[in-house]
């Protein structure tokens, strides 16, 4: 189905520099933030073990030496880890996946190295499988409760995706999770910033964004106030 005999395949976004985290940060990148004695990241590699994705695919960049040190080759977690780094010119989420491609399936899935997401991953690939289109994005029916509400549903499709406008109409959020054929990369430049909104923007244009409902909560540790609520969550795993 995806990146090889080993299970389905995940590229994590795990090299943003975890500014509002500081000054936790700024001796370790966001995805090693400690939670009860151990990094973050090590949930959510034991969550997506557990969804049988084991092929990881790690973006790494602001203190990625500190990942990798750690995880070496995933092994000792029943996961196989490759990573990709980022070179000097930073090039935004989109671009750090087209960094990427060689080593990627002809299809996949994309989340980042600050979430906790429980979700039927398989069901979300076999929608994308099942039908013609580039990819599947997971979304939460959110009115604002978690965040800014970013992405707009109609027939199945994302019809928009917004991080900033706060449109009332925007009642999903994207819950962090899509499913993407690699023929999607194509849309992505090489070489030059692509951010995750021009990216997913595209794909909304031509009418190629699934919309993917999930029922439970996302987690995520990209604040101070969210890594509180996941440590209060994570001491009940």
């Amino acid at each position: 189905m995806t990146g090889g005999s080993a299970g389905m395949q995940v590229v994590i976004l795990a090299g943003g520099l975890g500014t509002r985290l500081r000054p936790v940060t700024r001796t370790v990148p966001k995805a090693m933030v400690a939670v009860g004695g151990k990094p973050f990241l090590e949930y959510e590699l034991v969550l997506l073990r557990g969804y049988g994705i084991t092929d990881i695919v790690l973006c790494v960049g602001y203190l990625g030496e500190k990942i990798e040190e750690y995880f070496g080759d995933g092994g000792e977690w029943g996961v196989r880890i490759s990573y990709s780094r980022d070179g000097s010119e930073l090039l935004g989420p989109a671009g750090a996946i087209k960094r990427a491609e060689a080593m990627l399936g002809d299809s996949f899935f994309v989340t980042y190295g600050d979430a906790y997401l429980r979700a039927d991953y398989r069901a979300l690939m076999e929608t994308l499988l099942a039908s013609h289109r580039l990819a599947a994005m997971a979304v939460y029916e959110n009115h604002g409760k978690y965040g800014r509400s970013d992405v707009a549903v109609g027939d199945g499709l994302v019809t928009s995706y917004d991080k900033t406008s706060g449109d009332s109409r925007l009642d999903h959020i994207n819950f962090g999770v899509t499913a993407l054929r690699k023929g999607a990369l194509a849309l992505i430049p090489s070489g030059m910033f692509f951010g995750e909104e021009d990216f997913y923007g595209e794909l909304v244009a031509r009418q190629e964004l699934l919309a993917f409902p999930v029922r439970d909560r996302f987690y995520e540790v990209g604040t101070p106030e969210a890594l509180r609520e996941f440590e209060r969550f994570a001491a009940s795993l």
